[in-house]
């Protein structure tokens, strides 16, 4: 055990959270070495090993939940009088819950997820499982009708990542020989519930691309716009790429090619690529990739897939291990939010108490971004995946479930002290009883999908499987 906990001495507390300049000593001893991120694997591993012996993956055990059923008095009360069907929340009502067991999987632990809306409207939704991706329609009335499975294409995976592109669906996994699958969503508008399918993996795919090292990759990045999608942190780190960005034209998704890769800073462990729009006019049109880079930030320029370039390289204090993020509008890059996995886990800079902490970012200028403040959340536990939408930052953080931030006050004060909590709904009752409310351990939610325009949001938890919840009326501005 204390051989996994020895790297947070290379991680020494800080109090006050600002941008800094990348410690190459410290990244060529942990980061860029791969440790860290062998070191982080290891511990989560020792949680899923943990979990499953105590049968937390086994969810056949849980009950579905019909809803809607409204938080009262800072709760759901699924099941009156069980304290592990009362999830504690504020202003988000429960409309239901499905086991992975209903959702088609034997074994369960979801990780990621996302959603489809069909041109007539209809919402679906992909989830990550350990044994493939599941796919389900969100009804209007807010229920989970599960249609079908697509199976992995070579081992099973906890670590499964999926995005929307137009139509299809893009799933990347962890698993050797997977690949990249491209799955169409319209071959869901005509199943009918009773009849669920599981989707031949060769067969029933528009495409894969094989283009991978060793085929695994971390995770998948979409942009519609240019017709790419970018495999992140596809090990090894030795090969030409260095599990950077590797680009992957998908203009015909039966025929994905990669005309090269952008390895300059390393490992990417997640990304958000987009045409840039913001104010600084020198990149004005060009595509930029913001990649999450395990102790940095690190920004591209990545519109000549033969030649892509780093902008900027920059790290912070506190900084862990550098996970995921999102700008604030995709139609103004000004602003940008951060999230570190292990900031908390290795009890350093803000985090060290162990609240989530959501660093702001300033990248009106890409070649010298700016660290300008945080928001740090009230119970304890581990931030994962957040996007937003609408001037709400939708997170998935463990067992602190799905939290919502509204970060609208974030362009006149950067500062993050007038972002607020407006909501959030807890998905892991087993660790409310603890102080500070919750766990800082690897359980409870990987991701949620807060995008349909109905409001619906969907949230994946790695134990139980997955719940549509929605926000009180009034909240979120036309929904």
């Amino acid at each position: 055990m204390r051989s996994l906990r020895v790297l947070a001495t290379f991680l020494p507390a800080l109090a006050v959270a600002k941008e800094m300049p990348k410690d190459e000593i410290k990244a060529a001893k942990i980061y860029d070495s791969g440790i860290k991120h062998m070191n982080n694997i290891a511990l989560k591993e020792e949680t899923f090993a943990r979990q499953e012996a105590v049968g937390a993956y086994a969810s056949a055990q849980y009950s579905a939940v019909e809803g809607p059923l409204a938080c009262t008095n800072g709760k759901v009360e699924a099941i009156p009088g069980n304290k592990n069907y009362t999830y504690k929340c504020n202003n988000i009502d429960l409309y239901h819950f499905l086991p992975h067991a209903d959702l088609g999987s034997a074994v369960g632990q979801g990780s990621s997820s996302w959603g489809w809306t069909s041109s007539d409207g209809r919402e679906f939704v992909a989830i990550g499982q350990k044994e493939g991706t599941a796919f389900a329609e969100i009804s209007k009335q807010g229920k989970l009708v599960y249609l079908g499975r697509l199976p992995h294409n070579s081992v099973a995976s906890l670590w499964r990542e999926i995005r929307g592109y137009k139509n299809f669906m893009v799933i990347g996994s962890e698993a050797e020989k997977h690949g990249i699958q491209i799955f169409d969503m319209t071959k869901l508008l005509k199943i009918s519930p009773s009849k669920p399918i599981t989707f031949n993996i060769k067969t029933d795919v528009t495409g894969i691309f094989q283009g991978l090292p060793i085929g695994r990759t971390h995770n998948v990045v979409v942009n519609e716009e240019t017709n790419y999608v970018y495999a992140v942190g596809a090990q090894p780190r030795t090969d030409k790429c260095k599990s950077g960005l590797i680009f992957i034209d998908v203009s015909d998704p039966s025929n994905p090619t990669s005309p090269g890769c952008a390895a300059q800073d390393g490992y990417v462990h997640d990304a958000q690529c987009l045409i840039y729009r913001g104010p600084d006019t020198k990149y004005v049109g060009r595509e930029v990739c913001y990649g999450y880079n395990e102790d940095t930030l690190t920004i591209y320029d990545v519109t000549n897939k033969k030649a892509p370039k780093v902008l900027s390289i920059t790290s912070y204090e506190g900084a862990a291990y550098t996970h995921q993020g999102w700008v604030l509008d995709k139609n103004n890059q000004h602003y940008l939010l951060l999230d570190d996995e292990y900031d908390e886990y290795d009890k350093v800079g803000p985090a060290a108490p162990g609240n989530p902490i959501t660093y702001i970012w300033d990248i009106s200028s890409l070649e010298k971004p700016k660290q300008t403040g945080l928001y740090k959340s009230g119970a304890k536990g581990i931030d994962h995946n957040q996007y937003v939408v609408d001037g709400f930052a939708f997170q998935s953080n463990y067992g602190n479930g799905l939290r919502v931030l509204d970060v609208s006050s974030i362009p006149s004060d950067p500062t993050g002290k007038g972002v607020k909590e407006v909501g959030f709904f807890d998905v892991y009752p087993e660790d409310d009883g603890l102080a500070g409310g919750g766990i800082v351990d690897f359980v409870g939610t990987w991701s949620s999908y807060a995008f349909f325009k109905s409001g619906y949001i969907f949230v994946n938890t790695i134990e139980r499987g997955g719940y549509v919840v929605k926000m009180k009326a009034g909240i979120r501005k036309g929904y």
